[in-house]
């Protein structure tokens, strides 16, 4: 009795193909090789790393409009207040200083010879007291304010001066949103001349402008955002 194939009752062996042959497909009812699916990796294959996505288009995908003209650095376009406030910080900076030392020289001057009434020796005296004392007061306002807006200009170019971080803002570059760097934060401030013209209009325009923009920071293509 064979209990082999029954194909095969004598159990002889099935001939062999010869080499080099293609292989023939399995009889049915025989299990067959399973194939790895072909999206699989290969064991040891490195891993791909996942896409990036920024905060941005997270937030996108999470129901959160994009505001239209966003700029590239952080935060909302800042407001006129902000930037004003930032204004008048900085020109205490730089200005308070030499502007107390140019009245204190003023009066002093208006007041040298009075009391002295038509003596020379008290024309003498007052000129030798007070002389050096005006030149002192205008040569302090001349390098306070020079140091004081070299200095400003230069946090400014690194995105923020005294004022601006004072009131929480920054200024960046439109199409990058990095901070200007002090040669063009100095060819800003020259072009600030732009918005001193026409009753310096210029330096009220961020108040409805949609980038909150002066005439000098469409040229220069900047604009200031807060930073919270």
């Amino acid at each position: 009795m064979s209990f082999g194939d029954p194909n095969n009752p004598y159990g002889q062996q099935p001939p062999q193909a010869p080499y080099g042959a293609p292989q023939q497909p399995a009889q049915y009812g025989y299990p067959q090789p399973s194939q790895p699916p072909q999206h699989q990796q290969a064991y040891g294959a490195p891993q791909q790393p996942a896409p990036y996505v920024s905060p941005q288009q997270a937030a996108q995908g999470h129901g959160y409009p994009q505001q239209p003209g966003m700029p590239a650095g952080p935060g909302v376009y800042a407001s006129w207040g902000s930037r004003f406030g930032a204004f008048l910080i900085d020109f205490l900076i730089a200005g308070l200083v030499p502007l107390i030392a140019v009245i204190t020289a003023l009066v002093l001057e208006k007041t040298l010879y009075s009391g002295c009434l038509m003596e020379h020796a008290c024309y003498v005296a007052r000129e030798k007291e007070r002389v050096p004392v005006i030149i002192a007061l205008l040569v302090l306002s001349v390098l306070w304010g020079f140091v004081a807006n070299i200095l400003i200009l230069v946090k400014e170019g690194q995105g923020a001066s005294p004022g601006k971080k004072a009131m929480k803002i920054r200024l960046i570059r439109e199409d990058t949103g990095r901070p200007l760097g002090f040669g063009l934060a100095l060819l800003r401030r020259i072009c600030h001349g732009l918005d001193s013209a026409a009753c310096s209009i210029g330096y009220l325009w961020p108040a409805w402008d949609a980038k909150g923009q002066t005439f000098a920071d469409k040229v220069m293509r900047t604009v200031v955002v807060s930073t919270e």
